[in-house]
């Protein structure tokens, strides 16, 4: 409930924003701020994602972006696929899943032609996954012995606050970036297995965590619109 109760206040406080922002005193609201008929589906990716693979050994993934424009207002769904192999101190720590984003941004450029965005957004976010730990312990009466420890088909659950950027760079081609901070994470599943890390939010004792993605999108206009 808590979840939702941030969830709704974001959004209220975003429309609020949306409707205010830039409009002159006692000017009436232009058509540029009103909800519109959608013009095109971006379809892109997080480079940052792409290049852990390659840089970070204890990293396997990628995330999937997508948004439709409605005038000023955004409707944007992220899908992506965490996996990761972590050392700690005797053992080692492993999760794998799946996470999607959904919620919405509103653009302050408001009467760019090419519709670049300098926006601020919320996201509801969650995620299925598995963990598992292996370590050494040391007990008086066993001496050494390995632990195993596994939390099966675990759900977790966020809310983010966005901002960013879209620019196009040529024809159907954007680039932009997403800063992102993310609380508010919650976990169901083993209860005797304290979870480390939610995939797509990060390690779960920090109750506020910073992300930022950096992304190429590919704009698909829908059929009449530019």
């Amino acid at each position: 409930m808590l979840i939702w109760k941030y969830l709704l206040s974001s959004a209220f406080v975003l429309m609020i924003v949306g409707q205010c922002a830039g409009q002159k005193k006692n000017d009436p609201a232009d058509s540029t701020r009103r909800f519109q008929k959608p013009t095109g589906i971006r379809l892109g990716t997080d480079l940052i994602s792409l290049g852990k693979n390659f840089t970070n050994s204890s990293f396997s993934g990628w995330e999937a972006n997508a948004d439709v424009d409605f005038g000023r207002y955004y409707a944007a769904l992220d899908y992506g696929s965490w996996t990761r192999d972590l050392p700690i101190t005797n053992g080692t720590y492993q999760n794998d899943g799946r996470y999607f984003r959904i919620g919405a941004d509103i653009n302050f450029m408001l009467k760019d032609p090419d519709k670049n965005m300098f926006f601020i957004g919320f996201r509801y976010a969650r995620a299925n996954f598995n963990e598992h730990i292996v370590y050494q312990t040391t007990a008086s009466n066993f001496g050494d012995f390995q632990v195993e420890s596994s939390n099966i088909g675990a759900k977790g659950g966020w809310v983010e606050l966005t901002t960013g950027l879209r620019v196009k760079i040529w024809k159907q081609f954007w680039m932009g970036y997403t800063a992102r901070m993310k609380f508010l994470p919650s976990v169901t599943g083993n209860p005797a297995f304290e979870t480390y890390e939610i995939p797509g939010f990060g390690q779960t004792f920090k109750g506020i965590y910073w992300g930022f993605n950096y992304q190429a999108f590919w704009r698909i206009p829908f059929k009449g619109s530019k």
